[in-house]
């Protein structure tokens, strides 16, 4: 890890991809742990992620959000469906210039033959997982009332400069890591 120089803090760079599960839960938990042994101040942490699970990506955004270390986020590539959500507890966030960000509404597949009741609770669970994820959407990003209802009933897609335009990521750049730097997969 590298000391920085102009604001006194402690800083290290990471990466962190793969599928948004208790897997990467597990892992964040793990490195976050080490990160304040180290007595880290600010990880500049590079995500890549197409989504995954409702519950673990508020998890881990409540958890970073909330910790005692400094996280500026950068998406290089993709940021897609819950990994958003992860994405935003970054005090900082920046995308690269070909990056995109997607967001959507909940979806599950029920069984064949499942029964109206089943069906019921899989529904009644999906709006609580929308009811969930867009609150904090609404309350850390400025979207258009025309992306608002395209979120509404389909995938809405961001490129860096919409993103930049809607206040999730602060500006368009790259992740670099200075020279020297230790790079860290989490």
């Amino acid at each position: 890890m590298s000391e920085d120089k102009a604001q006194g803090g402690k800083e290290a760079w990471f990466t962190l991809s793969g599928d948004v599960n208790s897997d990467m839960v597990h892992r964040v938990f793990e490195a976050v742990a080490a990160m304040t042994e180290d007595g880290l101040e600010t990880a500049h942490v590079l995500v890549q992620s197409n989504g995954g699970y409702v519950s673990d990506g508020l998890c881990l955004h409540n958890f970073l959000a909330n910790s005692p270390i400094t996280f500026v986020m950068y998406n290089g590539g993709a940021v897609a469906s819950i990994a958003v959500t992860l994405f935003l507890a970054g005090t900082r966030r920046y995308a690269s210039e070909t990056a995109r960000f997607m967001v959507h509404k909940s979806h599950a597949t029920a069984s064949p033959g499942s029964r109206p009741d089943a069906l019921n609770i899989i529904v009644e669970g999906l709006r609580a997982d929308d009811a969930r994820t867009e609150s904090l959407l609404r309350k850390s990003v400025d979207l258009t009332p025309e992306q608002w209802a395209i979120h509404q009933y389909s995938d809405l897609h961001l490129n860096s400069r919409d993103a930049k335009a809607a206040g999730l990521v602060n500006d368009v750049a790259d992740f670099k890591p200075p020279k020297g730097a230790v790079l860290r997969n989490i």
